[in-house]
């Protein structure tokens, strides 16, 4: 169970209410408030970036934009691939993208050649968000995100975790 998990590894449960209906700016402080509220721990980094593990995965949440408008949340799967491997799971990517909407996902060759694999949603929020709006975004990430990540695990079990 990682930080971000409630006691049976759901994510938030907190549903927006009919009543959030002000729109106000996107900020950081909105976002630690969220992850608070549904019990969730979580880190701000040196850059400022807010961030915590879901079920062993890390998970950023990013202001992007000259006005931090843009909210960027985007997690890593806890296992690297073998550089052999960048076919299947660019393919897997592919086929993830092309059936759903979120989240964007992406495969990275490191510098020592292992291959990490990324999803990510992004969302421009200019005009501001609602309380309500904000928390489905970000259960939304969260929950898109791990969706994609427990593919990966079942279409690459972890022989550590198999009987020989």
């Amino acid at each position: 169970m990682g930080i971000f998990s409630g006691s049976d590894g759901d994510v938030g449960d907190e549903l927006p209410s009919p009543g959030q209906t002000e729109v106000t700016p996107l900020s950081r402080d909105r976002i630690t408030h969220w992850l608070e509220s549904n019990d969730y721990a979580h880190f701000v980094d040196h850059e400022g970036d807010v961030g915590g593990l879901w079920r062993g995965r890390l998970f950023h949440f990013l202001l992007l934009g000259r006005q931090t408008e843009i909210l960027q949340i985007r997690g890593q799967w806890n296992r690297e691939a073998a550089i052999e491997r960048l076919g299947e799971v660019l393919e897997i990517c592919n086929t993830w993208n092309r059936e759903r909407i979120w989240p964007k996902t992406y495969a990275r060759v490191r510098d020592d050649g292992m291959v990490c694999v990324i999803a990510e949603e992004s969302t421009d929020l200019e005009p501001g968000v609602t309380d309500g709006q904000l928390s489905q975004l970000l259960h939304c990430g969260l929950t898109t995100g791990s969706m994609f990540f427990d593919s990966l695990d079942e279409r690459f079990p972890d022989p550590v975790a198999a009987a020989p």
